[in-house]
């Protein structure tokens, strides 16, 4: 081949067949590394991530990754380092710009309030940042939707910037954007409209996530009957067994309702395929161990507290249900 005449060629081709293959084995490794984090094994992942990096320090994909996989664990210091990287050396992506945004999130609650303060302007603009970056990221709309309603004018939060929100996210997602609606509208204390934007919301998407927004609004409106039906159909309607499982359960066990269907829900979902690192495994078996706990399974509990630290040996609950202290 004419591509070869010359020894020079030869090498420059060989050098190009060995860079695609590095680049090719740094993708593969972040691909692993990102369904080891949504099994909730983040060990494996943090062990895959981290050579990723000793041999490319600029990987963004990677460091979103990592951020995650400290995200997960409530390591809020770290998830914000490697968050920074990762908008630094991929500074086009809108999800490492939400989950930047997510990682100052999380270290403005575990602060005093004055402090915060700051970390909820750097929130605020990096979910911003998202969605200039990419007008139809979904969840970036929604979680700087979340923000606006939540947070005061002084960091940027404002209930009018949220309802500008609407006309961008209701064609890209008519649930998320009745959600935002029915937040709005509980903010005002329109309670009546509040509720009918959930329920919007619920024939708009018809999926799991928006029943059981719909009870955790009945769960505030102190109406557990209502709270409880709209949870039980979130968890016959979960065929993909999802992450919305989860917090079905959560708000049973709070509501002192339904246990055994809240414990059902819960292994359902750390045998699905549909896990995500925004229910962690390992914090779900945690959850299970409490209720286990509850109704005298002690030896029960002691196997998913020990599937929780083996899954995340750093994260403190963990550590603690096992070892104690």
């Amino acid at each position: 081949m004419a591509f070869f005449r010359s020894p020079s060629c030869a090498r420059q081709a060989l050098l190009l067949i060995a860079i695609f293959a590095w680049g090719t084995a740094l993708v593969a490794e972040d691909t692993q590394a990102e369904s080891l984090l949504k099994q909730g094994r983040v060990d494996e992942a943090a062990a895959i991530l981290n050579q990723a990096l000793a041999a490319n320090a600029h990987d963004g994909r990677a460091h979103q990754l990592l951020c995650r996989v400290y995200y997960s664990q409530d390591m809020a210091d770290s998830a914000i380092h490697e968050c920074e990287h990762a908008v630094e050396d991929d500074p086009a992506s809108s999800d490492s710009q939400v989950w930047l945004g997510r990682a100052y999130g999380m270290k403005a609650s575990q602060i005093n309030m004055l402090s915060a303060f700051g970390f909820a302007r750097k929130l605020h603009t990096a979910f911003e940042h998202a969605v200039q970056l990419n007008p139809a990221n979904v969840q970036a709309m929604s979680d700087l939707g979340q923000f606006y309603v939540a947070a005061p004018a002084i960091v940027g939060g404002g209930l009018d910037k949220a309802q500008d929100l609407v006309p961008q996210l209701m064609p890209r997602s008519a649930q998320k954007a009745h959600r935002l609606l029915a937040m709005i509208a509980k903010k005002k204390k329109d309670l009546v409209t509040a509720e009918a934007e959930y329920k919007s919301a619920v024939a708009a998407g018809k999926s799991p996530d928006a029943l059981v927004d719909l009870g955790q609004f009945y769960q505030e409106q102190s109406q557990p009957d209502k709270a409880v039906a709209a949870l039980e159909a979130s968890i016959q309607t979960n065929r993909a067994r999802s992450s919305a499982l989860v917090d079905a359960a959560s708000i049973l066990t709070d509501l002192q309702r339904r246990p055994d269907l809240a414990e059902k829900a819960l292994h359902d979902y750390l045998s699905s395929p549909a896990k995500t690192d925004e229910a962690p495994a390992f914090k779900v078996h945690l959850q299970l161990a409490d209720i286990l706990k509850k109704r005298g399974d002690t030896a029960g509990a002691q196997r998913e507290y020990a599937a929780a630290q083996a899954l995340a040996s750093n994260f403190v609950p963990a550590r603690k249900a096992v070892h104690g202290g």
